[in-house]
């Protein structure tokens, strides 16, 4: 389990700082609404991993399978913008990405750096 929660925050503190570095860059390069939403996205996917990454941790123990109810979570918000004029759904969808980002930089790193022992 130390690997684990290991694992959780690093992917967590990634995710937070890609999505700080697109949402500035977002803002620099397109507009402040475009960028909002981009950041309401990203905001929605580290709930999403943190949801995550308590269900995975209660498989086994409390859980013979994980559950799907993280994802009502970003169809929620989909829903909501699809609905609402002042969202834009791309952006949105973009940034809620951004954890899976994390993932593959932590996977590249994993290849390419291995850790020696």
């Amino acid at each position: 389990m130390p690997e684990f929660y290991q694992l959780q925050q690093q992917l967590l503190l990634s995710t937070l700082a890609m999505t700080g570095i697109i949402f500035i860059s977002v803002w620099i390069f397109y507009s402040a609404d475009i960028a909002l939403n981009y950041l309401l996205g990203a905001c929605t996917g580290v709930v999403y991993l943190k949801m995550l990454a308590r269900s995975v941790e209660r498989l086994g123990r409390q859980t013979p399978k994980l559950g799907k109810s993280q994802i009502a979570v970003f169809i929620g918000l989909i829903i909501v913008a699809s609905k609402w004029n002042q969202l834009h759904i791309l952006p949105i969808f973009l940034g809620f990405l951004t954890y899976k980002a994390a993932i593959f930089a932590y996977m590249l790193q994993l290849t390419f750096l291995p850790k020696s022992k």
